[in-house]
């Protein structure tokens, strides 16, 4: 009888606080985020983020956290039509997601406090990545100047942009000489 009126005293109390529940960040609950987590590019992804996200602002946002704020956008690609969305933190632009096929397919990095194996983040200088730029860099190709591209080493996922001053012509390697001094400027992982 005692358990009938505690139960009768706390039916009320559940009920109205139901309403509330689906405002909460569940996300924030799972045991691997109790402690702080801290966002990293790895083989299968950046953060909770993976080939097997869908493209979709929840789904996105779960992977991630509480931590991002998201934002979507569209943009021409080839000639079609691509969504992605945005992850801001504070009023900064962290990731950069982009989807074919309904989940996630390239992620953009440009948060300096996201890393991935030995330490690579964004402002790392290319000296300490890389020795010389042939067999691991090219040039970049599409809108952005003085930029090369270099695959992160054992990696089938994770590329390196540095970027930096340059004045030879476009489309071409720079010197190792001028390279060293370049700064990582964004990680991408791609599926």
């Amino acid at each position: 009888m005692k358990s009938l009126r505690l139960l009768l005293c706390a039916l009320p109390l559940a009920l109205t606080g139901c309403s509330t529940l689906s405002s909460v960040n569940w996300s924030a609950a799972y045991p691997w985020n109790w402690f702080g987590s801290s966002a990293g590019v790895s083989e299968q992804g950046v953060a909770g983020l993976t080939g097997a996200t869908a493209m979709d602002a929840s789904a996105i946002s779960d992977a991630l956290g509480s931590d991002y704020r998201l934002r979507s956008g569209m943009k021409t690609h080839n000639g079609d039509i691509v969504h992605y969305f945005e992850a801001m933190q504070g009023d900064k632009l962290a990731l950069v997601i982009n989807g074919d096929g309904g989940t996630v397919s390239r992620i953009d990095v440009l948060d300096g406090n996201i890393e991935s194996a030995g330490g690579v983040k964004v402002g790392t200088r290319f000296s300490d990545v890389y020795d010389k730029a042939f067999g691991n860099c090219q040039a970049a190709n599409g809108d952005e100047s003085n930029v090369v591209e270099c695959k992160a080493k054992d990696s089938a996922h994770i590329s390196y942009q540095f970027s930096g001053n340059w004045q030879g012509p476009q489309g071409l390697m720079p010197p190792d000489d001028t390279l060293k001094n370049w700064t990582l400027s964004k990680i991408i992982w791609r599926r």
